[in-house]
């Protein structure tokens, strides 16, 4: 069994970064920004957590 998080997010939160902004300062590890966009989840390489892109969401590539 895993502990690590599940986390869902939507298009808004992108660019997705690892802590993100509801994790306390004191408990997290350097910030590293994550690609989502290809297969719509990725881990943290740090801590594991998990996200997931929301279903439905569109993501528009520049």
């Amino acid at each position: 069994m895993s502990d690590a998080k599940e986390i869902e997010i939507t298009a808004k939160d992108l660019p997705l970064h690892c802590p993100t902004a509801a994790v306390a300062a004191w408990s997290s590890h350097p910030r590293v920004f994550l690609d989502i966009t290809k297969t719509g989840e990725v881990a943290c390489p740090y801590c594991s957590t998990k996200y997931k892109l929301k279903a439905g969401q569109v993501i528009l590539q520049h």
